[in-house]
């Protein structure tokens, strides 16, 4: 299988979703023997945003039909009758689309601040609607005022891509307090990557929304081989990739990027038409805790905020990593000082070594460690935060001249330790994250095209005070997939045949959420719920 066939697949990037609804699941009676020109809107088992009782008001942000690239811009006006404090925003969007199109990546803006990221799944010749929901309390600070609104979900509409993607995204807010404290505020970098912090900051986090798209060979990063490889995606050493923050040049947090397979990936759509892959509907943002840093960042200077990708070879594009930053405030002080007082960087470990052969084989191997603490001295005392983070990866990639069986399997972690020590018991929160990929494509007799995929996200979190557990949660949201069609024909030519399913699994201290989702030739055959 030659790379470009993979490239045709992914020529854009996926969606944000937590819940989409479409019909119960059917009979065995009615599956059909192969995908037809209609499916199943797009469902998975992610949990819904839990919803508040109470007042609450809504207000649409956009309302668009995105045919090119072409932002829509508009105005969001906080909701009248509803107060300046909300126990919850959530947002949703509502879409559709018809004909022939490729997944689209996208974005929203408010104030600047980027609120939401988000791609499309593929649609049917008859025609798809979906929905997303997110959790959006922590941007309250810039919904309290009026705002310009930027939109985009770049998109191409031609005799051959006929869909047009029809959206609206609406905020609605429920009156009350939050139940934990949300950032007093939110900000983001300037155009030379500049960031001038309150001088009473406290705590400060950052959250990139990284991700690998709009086509090249960074879209599937994971995929990618070293130089002397016989492949048609390379990268300089591998597959390794690190997104890093740094502040005023000094390396401040690490973390690994979530392996995201859009909907035409793995070059098989037919996996993904109905049950996205983990997070395929849900871009999260990688969080770094920067509250070390705010000795140095309440000086009332701008300081230099600037991300990275490690392992992207030099000049090659592909990555996108927009920046906010989200503040706490001591109301008491006007200006809250403090010192780095440990800055621990690791060796970064990044092997990837080639063996050929009939099939052709690269090992990779990467870790990298980094702990930082300070502290702040604030109207309630001295606060110490070390914030500790350990990241690896391994895989083996193995393909065949010309790349017609093509497998990879690997795995990711990312640990995460960040302690505050303050006036009374010492806070811990302890976050274990895994990612895994296991997959193989084949191009077989007649041009026959099989993939066959498992997909994993898990993660682990434990909050301990005083060294005592005080809560934990565990997530596993395990994806597999079996689709083949005929590759290099018309649509209706492909007789295309998969079986996908998905497991979400989310429980601890607060409660149990267990959902399974099945589907055969694009028809939803299993919706079970077990808590």
């Amino acid at each position: 299988m030659k790379r470009r066939i993979v490239m045709s697949m992914l020529a854009g990037a996926t969606l944000l979703a937590s819940t989409l609804l479409g019909t119960g699941p059917a009979r065995a009676a009615d599956v059909p023997a192969e995908f037809g020109t209609d499916w199943h809107d797009p469902v998975t088992a992610a949990p819904p945003v839990e919803r508040p009782s109470g007042k609450s008001c809504e207000v649409t942000v956009a309302q668009a039909q995105f045919r090119d690239f072409t932002p829509y811009r508009g105005t969001y006006t906080p909701p009248a009758g509803c107060g300046d404090r909300w126990s919850k925003v959530v947002l949703r969007l509502d879409g559709k689309v018809k004909g022939r199109q490729y997944d689209r990546l996208g974005y929203l803006h408010v104030g600047g601040v980027e609120i939401f990221r988000t791609s499309t799944p593929q649609p049917s010749p008859d025609g798809i609607e979906w929905s997303v929901e997110k959790d959006v309390t922590r941007y309250s600070d810039t919904f309290r005022a009026s705002r310009d609104v930027e939109m985009l979900i770049g998109n191409v509409v031609d005799d051959t891509y006929t869909g047009v993607l029809d959206v609206k995204v609406t905020l609605t807010f429920y009156q009350g307090r939050p139940d934990g404290g949300i950032p007093d505020q939110v900000l983001t970098l300037d155009g030379d990557s500049a960031l001038t912090t309150p001088r009473n900051s406290e705590r400060i986090v950052a959250e990139v929304y990284a991700t690998g798209s709009g086509g090249g060979c960074e879209e599937y990063w994971y995929l990618t081989v070293p130089d002397p490889a016989p492949y048609s995606c390379k990268a300089g050493q591998g597959p390794y990739r690190e997104v890093q923050i740094r502040v005023d040049g000094r390396l401040a947090g690490i973390a690994t990027p979530f392996p995201t397979v859009w909907t035409g990936g793995w070059s098989n759509p037919f996996l993904w038409y109905v049950v996205p892959g983990p997070r395929a509907f849900d871009i999260k943002p990688i969080t770094y805790d920067l509250t070390p840093f705010a000795g140095i960042l309440n000086d009332g200077r701008p300081h230099r905020v600037e991300v990275s990708v490690v392992g992207v070879p030099e000049g090659q594009t592909g990555w996108s990593t927009p920046v906010n930053v989200l503040v706490w405030q001591d109301e008491r002080r006007a200006r809250v000082t403090g010192e780095l007082t440990v800055h621990k960087v690791g060796d970064l470990a990044n092997s990837s070594v080639y063996e050929p052969g009939s099939e052709h084989r690269v090992d990779t191997e990467g870790a990298h460690r980094l702990t930082v603490a300070g502290y702040v001295d604030t109207s309630h005392g001295r606060v110490t935060t070390t914030v500790g983070r350990s990241l690896a990866h391994t895989s083996e990639h193995r393909w065949t001249d010309g790349e017609t069986s093509d497998g990879l399997k690997a795995a990711w972690t990312d640990e995460e330790s960040v302690t505050v020590d303050g006036p009374g018991p010492a806070r811990t929160t302890r976050t274990h994250r895994t990612y895994t990929m296991d997959g193989t494509t084949t191009l077989g007799a007649g041009d026959r095209l099989r993939t066959v995929l498992t997909l994993g996200d898990r993660a682990t979190a434990v909050e301990l005070r005083g060294g005592r557990r005080t809560a934990w949660s565990r997530l596993d949201d395990t994806y597999t997939g079996d689709a083949t069609y005929t590759a290099n024909v018309p649509r209706d030519q492909r007789h295309a045949v998969g079986t996908t399913s998905e497991r979400y699994r989310l429980y601890g201290s607060h409660g149990c959420y267990d959902r399974t989702l099945t589907t055969v030739q694009g028809v939803l055959t299993e919706d079970r719920r077990r808590c």
